[in-house]
């Protein structure tokens, strides 16, 4: 593809790449820490991303989330995450964990409790993957989810996730175990995902370098 690539098509793929349907992932900037110290504090949110509530200093997240935003190796990518037009900032999403030959990341998010159920998480998880795979050349992206939490299921499959296994009774909450939920994507699956785009964009004559996976769930 690159081979009939001229300047114009380059910085459209600049501009795009970072860029969802209704999200778009900027650098991480010091004044977002404090938002995500607190939403990753909340009982309410940690029992859904966390193994334990356990609620830790203000501002003990701080070099976890700049570490994994610092962007410099190739195996790992951090961002924040704002909607487009207004530029609120509402939560971070990272890829991790990538190393050669496997090129298999870890994908990992939070959004602001008050955003959800408006589609931008699964905005921001489509637009990671779009970046995996494209930018940092990845083979498989995976997560783990609780098996409790159907509502991050039922989103990360709509994004193109299947659930491909079931790690039992490995975190404690409420006086019971609970399993994990293993979901993956590959390349090749995401790449089947984009042929009706790419047929769309050969139509009508206008290349799309980067589908816009986020309006397709719109």
């Amino acid at each position: 593809m690159t081979d009939n690539w001229d300047v114009e098509d380059a910085a459209a793929y600049g501009a795009d790449i970072l860029c969802g349907g209704k999200v778009r992932f900027r650098a991480l900037s010091e004044n977002d820490l404090p938002m995500l110290d607190k939403w990753w504090a909340l009982p309410e949110w940690a029992i859904l991303q966390q193994a334990t509530i356990k609620p830790r200093p203000e501002g003990a997240t701080a070099d976890m989330f700049r570490q994994w935003s610092t962007n410099t190796t190739p195996g790992s990518a951090g961002f924040s995450v704002e909607t487009l037009g207004s530029g609120n900032f509402i939560g971070h999403v990272t890829l991790h964990g990538a190393s050669m030959p496997e090129r298999a990341a870890t994908l990992a998010i939070i959004i602001a409790p008050e955003e959800t159920g408006k589609g931008y998480g699964t905005d921001a998880v489509k637009t990671a993957i779009n970046y995996g795979f494209l930018q940092m050349g990845l083979n498989r992206i995976e997560l783990r989810t609780w098996a409790f939490n159907k509502r991050a299921r039922k989103a990360y499959a709509s994004a193109g996730f299947t659930e491909e296994g079931r790690l039992r009774e490995v975190v404690y909450f409420n006086g019971a175990h609970h399993d994990a939920i293993v979901m993956s994507i590959l390349r090749s699956e995401w790449e089947t995902r984009r042929q009706p785009d790419a047929l769309t964009a050969t139509n009508s004559n206008s290349p799309q370098l980067v589908p816009d996976l986020g309006k397709a769930s719109q």
